[in-house]
């Protein structure tokens, strides 16, 4: 839902779902392999024609960092304008990104904030170019969600169906006694 408010609200061509190997400011963040992440996504979105899935940072394996992804996509897109979308939660932290300023100047940042908080304070970065999505987000985090499934709660209504039936079928993010 987020994904098609940032499309929606930015006037954007497409999304492209870049999942990390590991995100370097989140070390034991992941609890699912980047196959099954990817395979998630691509059930979520295979029906829908804004959306695209890409294995760029899965297929690299370890610690991605965005500036080389960006890197990346601006080669694939040179005269495109790139846009990275991130949670408000990472305004206050954007300063720790490697390489921030480079990154500043080749993308611009949509940020979505949660219903009912104000925009974050964020540190001053040369070129940074932000833009504020607001829409229909949902009040529940990724972590509200693995717990869900922990405790047998459902997720429809919170996931794409399809993402769910792979989520049962492979018996992702239960522990051994769920």
């Amino acid at each position: 839902m987020a994904a098609q408010d940032a499309y929606e609200q930015h006037g954007l061509d497409r999304v492209i779902f870049i999942p990390a190997a590991q995100a370097p400011l989140k070390p034991h963040d992941v609890q699912s392999t980047g196959e099954d992440r990817l395979a998630m996504l691509r059930e979520a979105t295979a029906w829908d024609e804004r959306f695209e899935v890409s294995d760029y940072e899965v297929s690299r394996g370890g610690v991605n960092y965005t500036i080389d992804t960006v890197r990346h996509f601006r080669k694939l897109y040179p005269d495109d304008t790139l846009y990275w979308i991130i949670g408000g939660d990472q305004l206050p932290k954007l300063h720790l990104w490697g390489e921030i300023e480079e990154l500043a100047s080749l993308i611009e940042f949509i940020f979505l904030e949660r219903p009912g908080h104000e925009e974050r304070e964020h540190p001053e970065i040369p070129g940074l170019r932000l833009h504020r999505c607001d829409g229909h987000l949902l009040a529940i985090s990724s972590t509200e969600l693995r717990e869900r499934l922990r405790k047998g709660l459902s997720l429809d209504y919170f996931v794409p169906h399809k993402a769910i039936v792979y989520l049962r079928e492979h018996c992702l993010y239960r522990d051994s006694n769920a």
